[in-house]
């Protein structure tokens, strides 16, 4: 079972992607924020990581550059999933090192079409 680490600041959002996540047989790890995302990622290894862009301190951009310079967690993928909908932003986002950019709200069909894309299951 794959392990799927959730960073978002609002538990509406949280529980919305978990209720698809966990119906869809993923395991899931929660944050609340940026920085607590990257050490709850450093700790629990996930296999992927849907991360939202506005929150408080550090943000998703940072968090996801982060992230990807750690070398504990540069090989997890990051999808970032956010009310953001410029092209800038998501142009910005992939140069964090995301693997994909996805915008709320999501559509349970895409969220696990991209998670199994590349997770490759």
């Amino acid at each position: 079972m794959s392990k799927i680490l959730i960073v978002d600041d609002s538990p509406t959002e949280t529980h919305v992607l978990t209720t698809i996540l966990e119906s869809n047989n993923y395991q899931v790890v929660t944050a609340e924020s940026g920085k607590q995302g990257v050490e709850v990622a450093k700790v629990e290894l996930p296999d992927l990581v849907l991360m939202d862009v506005v929150m408080p301190g550090l943000n998703g951009f940072q968090a996801t550059r982060q992230l990807k310079k750690e070398p504990t967690t540069a090989h997890i993928p990051v999808v970032i999933v956010t009310t953001k909908d410029q092209e800038t932003d998501k142009i910005w986002g992939m140069r964090q090192g995301a693997k994909d950019y996805l915008t709320k709200p999501v559509n349970e069909g895409n969220l696990i079409n991209t998670i199994q894309a590349i997770l490759g299951s």
